[in-house]
């Protein structure tokens, strides 16, 4: 970059270039519990983050895993047999999913579960795609959870409760939507939210007519909770034992 000086000649403005870190916020639902047993998957949901702004940026897609969901499951996230007769195969949309999560690092809670599946997923559409730890890294938030609060319950529920984000318009599992709150939580759990920053044109998400993901535009402070003096007397007893 070149930029005039007093006595009109040129000269060359050198500027740091800053690399910004991109995260995706990934959920998937599925047909049922284990890949192993022939189980696929029905819904990716991911939400972008890039420096820890949220850019507005998603990636929705149903899947037609031909074959049935079961009931159990249905109970879990309500998508039907009859809602993924006429969705895309995964092999329809692998391609477009690799892309917006190439070489990102994929936040996700109880992540074997997820890139299990999506390993699954990507073995059965041929040898030419790779597994998810040769596409991008992966960082696993219920990893995260069980050492911040050891003992305690870390779903996602949970989390929601301890940091104060409202999850009520929630009234079944669903992909883009649990990514959406567990980018949330990820952003208190490690400091947060800086800002947000919503692209102008933001229609990179297919949502195939389900359920709109509102967004809360002011976040409530996080709990704190003061030690009583009973807890302040057992402490001291313990260090002078």
């Amino acid at each position: 970059m070149q930029e005039s000086t007093q006595d009109g000649s040129l000269k060359t403005k050198h500027s740091a270039t800053k690399t910004l870190k991109r995260q995706i916020v990934l959920d998937t639902e599925t047909t049922g519990i284990n890949p192993k047993e022939g189980h696929r998957i029905i819904e990716i949901g991911c939400v972008e983050l890039v420096d820890r702004k949220l850019t507005g940026n998603t990636f929705h897609t149903y899947v037609n895993p031909m074959r049935e969901v079961e009931q159990e499951a249905i109970g879990v996230h309500g998508i039907t047999n009859e809602f993924l007769a006429d969705k895309p195969l995964f092999k329809d949309v692998a391609e477009g999913f690799i892309d917006f999560i190439k070489g990102a690092e994929l936040i996700i809670h109880n992540a074997p579960f997820d890139v299990g599946f999506m390993d699954h997923e990507f073995a059965k559409v041929g040898t030419h795609l790779a597994k998810t730890e040769q596409i991008c890294s992966v960082l696993d938030t219920l990893v995260m959870a069980r050492r911040m609060r050891p003992g305690q319950k870390n779903n996602l529920d949970a989390l929601c409760r301890f940091y104060n984000v409202d999850n009520s318009h929630r009234t079944h599992h669903g992909a883009l939507l649990d990514a959406e709150i567990l980018s949330d939580v990820y952003l208190y759990m490690t400091g947060g939210q800086t800002s947000l920053s919503l692209n102008a044109n933001n229609d990179k998400a297919n949502n195939d007519g389900f359920e709109t993901v509102k967004r809360l535009k002011q976040k409530p402070s996080l709990k704190i909770i003061r030690a009583t003096a009973d807890d302040i007397a057992k402490e001291q007893a313990i260090f002078i034992k």
